[in-house]
């Protein structure tokens, strides 16, 4: 049956590099314009006032970890739907998308209960400011209790990218990330007659972004058509499927919910030293995403056709799949690396940065970005394994990256030299460790699975 699926999809014929660009370039760009939200979010709280940046500096950890449920539930239903297409099981693909959309909706309940009455201790972990503390709780209340726009929206894109569609999902972050970017100032500052209200306005527009991007993408799966479809009469839980979903996706959400962790506790390091330290920590991660968006961007390109051609058993496309994509994540990272080496004091003068600010973060950037060319082959090994069904893999990867090695070395080195500017070679050193595992990994995963695929079938 496989074979006669294999040639009506593009991902199992096409010449790879123009595949890859087809398939990722929507993606690198909606990310982009993600990133530029996130730039200009922040812009607009910077304004506000100095404080206001770092009540949102310390709310990242909790809006990270939605993101780990959303993505990593939805990875894991991409991951499926990717290989039960390959193997020409469609019944079981659209199956597993029912399953994702539920998953997400009992996921942001969860958030919702936790937005509502459990947000403020985790902000008096941090700071002591009420001033601060209250900007924070306002800003992270908003974003978890209404949080049910971005579940679905998420777990729908990833939907449409398993089958090769990375058009729609596409245009449902630009739908998303524009009405973010415009109704930011009109609830901060007041426009239109609204009050000003601060980072809770900064709140009120993110969420409303996300929700009208969900009622956008459901419009769309309603009224068009599409390689799989969606539908819940008769639905009935399947746990063979959840178990299959959360295989992939569980390790991808630990992987991504282990930034959080990481982020508390550099917090927690750097807030020994000043606000301005964990606030210049917070302003890098908004930087970088500039330059890591993109390569997401390509990984969810390359996430479809990898598990697509896995399961296909065609050895030759999935390392296509594997060096061009290494290569293209390389060129990325270094453009970044260049920038943030070249241009940190103009990077940070986005956000109105005071000379503290400038002081601290200018040696954050040139020393944190020498990893950057180290995190281009981690990404796109990770991306491998969760794509062949090895998210364990993923997540061992990634534990060494941010927990296991970044967070011992930044205590240590805070503790052996006393200064904030020895804390940001952790960096590089994580970065290195995690590479050198990855390769242990690719080389274990080649040797057993990838050597000894069945080339039929695969592409001149």
């Amino acid at each position: 049956m496989s074979e006669n699926v294999q040639p009506q999809n593009k991902m199992g014929t096409a010449k790879m590099l123009p595949l890859i660009f087809s398939m990722a370039l929507p993606a690198m760009f909606s990310m982009m314009v993600q990133a530029l939200y996130n730039i200009v979010d922040t812009y607009f709280v910077s304004q506000v006032s100095e404080k206001a940046m770092a009540a949102v500096s310390l709310a990242f950890p909790i809006q990270n970890l939605q993101i780990a449920f959303a993505v990593g539930t939805a990875v894991g239903v991409t991951s499926l739907i990717s290989r039960r297409l390959g193997e020409g099981r469609k019944a079981e693909a659209e199956s597993a998308a029912s399953h994702g959309i539920v998953l997400g909706l009992c996921t942001a309940a969860v958030f919702a209960v936790y937005g509502a009455f459990f947000t403020t201790p985790f902000f008096k972990m941090f700071e002591s400011d009420p001033e601060i503390v209250l900007m924070g709780d306002q800003y992270i209340s908003v974003c978890c209790i209404f949080s049910f726009g971005s579940f679905v929206v998420v777990m729908l894109e990833k939907i449409l990218q398993a089958t090769g569609n990375m058009l729609w999902p596409m245009i449902f972050q630009l739908v998303g990330a524009l009405i973010n970017i415009a109704l930011d100032p009109v609830f901060i500052f007041g426009y239109f007659g609204l009050p000003a209200m601060g980072v809770t306005g900064a709140a009120i527009a993110t969420v409303g972004g996300q929700i009208i991007s969900m009622i956008f993408a459901a419009i769309v799966f309603a009224v068009r058509p599409h390689a799989i479809s969606i539908s819940f009469k008769g639905f009935r839980p399947r746990w063979k499927t959840i178990k299959n979903i959360y295989a992939v996706g569980l390790p991808a959400i630990v992987m991504q919910a282990i930034g959080t962790v990481m982020n508390m506790a550099m917090n927690g390091i750097l807030s020994g030293f000043s606000t301005a330290a964990y606030t210049v920590f917070g302003l890098y991660f908004k930087l970088q995403s500039f330059v890591f968006m993109p390569v997401f961007g390509l990984t969810q390109g390359l996430l479809p056709i990898m598990g697509f051609n896995y399961g296909a058993r065609n050895k030759k496309r999935l390392m296509q799949a594997l060096s061009q994509g290494c290569l293209i994540a390389l060129f990325i990272m270094l453009a970044g690396m260049l920038a943030f080496l070249l241009l940190p004091d103009k990077l940070l003068g986005i956000f109105n940065a005071s000379e503290e600010l400038l002081h601290i973060g200018v040696p954050a950037l040139r020393t944190i970005c020498i990893c950057f060319i180290f995190a281009a082959l981690g990404i796109v090994s990770s991306t491998l394994f969760q794509a062949v069904g090895r998210g364990t893999y993923s997540l061992i990867v990634s534990i060494m990256r941010q927990l296991a090695v970044l967070v011992p070395s930044a205590w240590l080195l805070s503790r052996i030299f006393g200064e904030v500017n020895a804390v940001w070679w952790a960096f590089p050193v994580a970065e290195t460790v995690s590479l050198l595992v990855s390769v242990f990994f690719f080389m274990r995963l080649y040797t057993r699975e990838i050597k000894s695929l069945d080339k039929k079938g695969a592409a001149q």
